[in-house]
């Protein structure tokens, strides 16, 4: 039996040093999601714009960086929102192994 992370009350990584792929797995199956190369390509791109800044973008700036590193047919909410439904900013941060974003209720 392999040993999980540990999480915040929210669910959230409480080490981020914690995070791999396989850890990405495991929060994706908690929430219902199977990643996809399509999640793998936001989770990364949050993880390098959390390593550039040091935040998690909420949902504005998260689309916007979206379009401009992947292109406008992804930088849009409809996109994000079929990737990661509800609160787009607060799930992929969760699945990417970073701090909730602080604007984000």
């Amino acid at each position: 039996m392999s040993q999980h992370p540990a999480l915040d009350p929210e669910g959230y990584l409480v080490d981020l040093a914690d995070w791999n792929e396989n850890t990405a797995e495991w929060l994706a199956a908690q929430e219902n999601i199977s990643l996809t190369p399509a999640h793998w390509e936001i989770l990364h791109l949050l993880r390098d714009f959390y390593r550039e800044f040091g935040l998690s973008p909420a949902t504005r700036p998260l689309i916007k960086t979206i379009g401009q590193r992947l292109g406008k047919d992804k930088g849009n909410s409809l996109y994000v929102m079929k990737l990661f439904p509800e609160s787009p900013a607060k799930l992929a941060a969760k699945l990417a192994g970073l701090p909730k974003p602080t604007n984000c209720l």
